[in-house]
This record gives C-alpha cells, sequence and structure tokens, in this order.
C-alpha cells in the first residue's frame, strides 16, 4: 500500500472514531440523523437499492454505529417506516377534530392530507416501496396498529355526530371516508408526471393544486352527505 492510499485510511479511520465518540456523547441526535439520512436513502431508491454505507455517510457517521442504533438495514427500514406513520398520525392530533363541528372537521382532514402529501413526497416514496413488497416490513409492526386505531376511532365520533345531526348518510364508514382522501391525494401525485405528459396539463402548477384540494373536499363531503 502506497503513502497516499494509507492517509486514505488514516483519515477514514480517524472520522470513524470521530463519529462513534460524537454519537456516544448525543445518542438521540445521532438517532435522529441516521434516520433523516436513512428516510432520504429509501425514499430515493427503495429498501433493494439503498446502501447502508450512503446512508452512515447522509449522516455523517459510520456503519457502526447505524448497526448499534438499528441492528441492520432491514430494521433500520423498519424505524424509517415506523416514523414516517408517527410523524403524519402527530401531525393529524393538531387538527382536534373533537372541536368542530362535523362537516368543518371532514374538509379539514381533507386538506390536511393533501397539504401533507404535497409537502413529504417521501412519505408517498415509501409508502409505494412498501406497496410493491407487499407490506412485508409494516406488518411486523405492533406500533403502527395502535395509531391507526385511535385516529379511525376519533374519525368515527366525527362522523357519528354528523349521522346524529342528520347531516351523513348513517352507513357512512370512517375507513371508506379515510380512503377516499388518501386515494384522491396520492394517485393525483404519484402519478402527476405521466399525467402531465399524456393530458398537457401541467399538474403541479399551484392553481391546479389548489383546485385538485377543492376538488378533494367536495367529493368526500359529497360521498357521505345525506
Amino acid at each position: 500500500m502506497d503513502r497516499a492510499h494509507m492517509d486514505v485510511k488514516r483519515r477514514r479511520v480517524a472520522k470513524g472514531g470521530q463519529a462513534e465518540r460524537a454519537g456516544s456523547r448525543d445518542p438521540e441526535r445521532t438517532r435522529a440523523s441516521i434516520l433523516a439520512a436513512a428516510t432520504a436513502e429509501f425514499a430515493e431508491n427503495g429498501i433493494g437499492g439503498a446502501r447502508v454505507d450512503a446512508i452512515a455517510e447522509r449522516a455523517g457517521t459510520n456503519k457502526r454505529m447505524l448497526y448499534h442504533y438499528f441492528g441492520d438495514k432491514e430494521q433500520l427500514y423498519l424505524a424509517v417506516l415506523e416514523e414516517a406513520y408517527i410523524d403524519i398520525r402527530t401531525a393529524e392530533k393538531s387538527l382536534n377534530l373533537s372541536d368542530l363541528s362535523p362537516e368543518q372537521g371532514v374538509a379539514e382532514l381533507a386538506m390536511f392530507t393533501w397539504k401533507y402529501f404535497l409537502e413529504h413526497p417521501e412519505f408517498l416514496s415509501l409508502l409505494g416501496t412498501e406497496n410493491l413488497h407487499r407490506a412485508r416490513w409494516l406488518r411486523q409492526s405492533t406500533r403502527l396498529k395502535e395509531l391507526h386505531s385511535h385516529f379511525i376511532d376519533k374519525l368515527a365520533d366525527l362522523l357519528d355526530r354528523g349521522k346524529a345531526k342528520g347531516l351523513f348518510r348513517v352507513d357512512a364508514d370512517p375507513l371508506n371516508v379515510y380512503l377516499t382522501i388518501a386515494a384522491l391525494g396520492y394517485f393525483y401525485l404519484s402519478n402527476q408526471h405521466t399525467l402531465t405528459t399524456i393530458f398537457g396539463r401541467e399538474l403541479a402548477d399551484e392553481a391546479n393544486l389548489e383546485a385538485w384540494k377543492r376538488h378533494i373536499v367536495q367529493v368526500t363531503l359529497a360521498s357521505i352527505r345525506r
């Protein structure tokens, strides 16, 4: 090994040691950095194309620290999925659906979901990857089942109040309502490039995005009104 290669190796070893010391001093920050880097890598390349070396480099750490916190690439991918769902469920709590009138609550949920999808394209990418694998990793999570059950319960309460006031159909189903909202937003954004090319309308234009938000609200409410 020549001197240049030896110098490169020494720098890598030194950098790895620095990363380990930094990680041991601030474990929460290191873990968060790894999760953020892994989210970007998995969103761009899927679980098959994502590389542990690339994640460690993005996070400014080394593979040893990554394995220390998450075990292996598959466990890290599951942690990324869980964190993505926790983030959207946590954000949904800010809506305080119980404080809103039934129709306003449904409209606010629809607009929130659309806005969240727009601002978090990595979430849609992760959903696409996991669906390609038939939710192989998502099925392993016990945390997410509890998160989703609480959310659906709150939406059910909102719909029940609307039914009691004669606003909503008695058979309006909370899961179907959420699927309507999510489907209208997800399909538009995940297929915007092909749809733009086929139909010659720039779906990413602000005016078209705003019009589609109103459409989601109108369609969702129309589907459950009496």
